[in-house]
């Protein structure tokens, strides 16, 4: 029996649907039909037509598969690549010397 869903949140809804959109405004731009990005996906067109909708069942895989159809794979690299929290965080923990101490502050 498949485990049970977990909720989602709105804001994290709010960006696979996004996702979603973005990626078949991208199918519809090339003029490729659904059925040709699944095949070429090796998907099926029910799961396209999930991950155009941003169902959060469809795995990162399968979103990478759609986006290297598409031609835009490279947008993968994106993801999580600027981690301002986390550079701001490290950056509390570093010794304060008067190089890397920030101005105004005593």
């Amino acid at each position: 029996m498949p485990a049970k869903a977990q909720p989602m949140f709105a804001p994290e809804r709010a960006l696979l649907t996004g996702l979603g959109g973005r990626l078949r405004l991208a199918r519809l731009r090339r003029k490729f039909s659904a059925e040709i990005v699944a095949e070429r996906a090796g998907i099926s067109r029910v799961t396209l037509h999930r991950a155009e909708n941003g169902d959060p069942a469809v795995t990162l895989g399968t979103y990478s598969k759609i986006l290297g159809v598409l031609r835009l794979e490279n947008d993968l690299a994106h993801i999580a690549k600027d981690d301002e929290l986390g550079r701001r965080l490290q950056d509390l923990e570093l010794p304060q010397t008067r190089k890397n101490r920030v101005p105004n502050e005593k």
